[in-house]
């Protein structure tokens, strides 16, 4: 059975830092893309960061300030989000695919709040 369990949200101010986890389970880490989306209240879903083959994408909202990497050994896979912004606020979601972007398995979200 695939397994997503994210974690690591929370309240912190503008400015500050978190990093979600995504714990990962029932498939093969390395075979497959991996990452988070975002959504908002009252708006559409976003994706926000995945890895693929060695390769990092981000969103051009948050390229510079957020950081995805992976651990194989423990097939986590991590967020560091620096510089938050009160924007970034939303409830975060992992998924992994077989493509970019990755929408086969999805994880239950974990909410982050940035406040002003």
């Amino acid at each position: 059975e695939v397994q997503l369990q994210a974690s690591g949200g929370g309240l912190v101010q503008a400015g500050g830092s978190l990093r979600l986890s995504c714990a990962t389970s029932g498939f093969t880490f390395e075979d497959y893309a991996i990452g988070w989306y975002r959504q908002a209240p009252g708006k559409e879903r976003e994706a926000v960061s995945f890895f693929s083959d060695g390769k990092a994408y981000y969103a051009a909202s948050v390229e510079g300030r957020f950081t995805i990497s992976g651990d194989v050994a423990k097939n986590t896979v991590y967020l560091q989000m620096n510089s938050l912004k009160p924007e970034d606020t939303a409830v975060y979601v992992c998924a992994a695919g077989l493509w970019v972007p990755p929408t086969d398995y999805w994880g239950q979200g974990t909410l982050v709040t940035v406040s002003s």
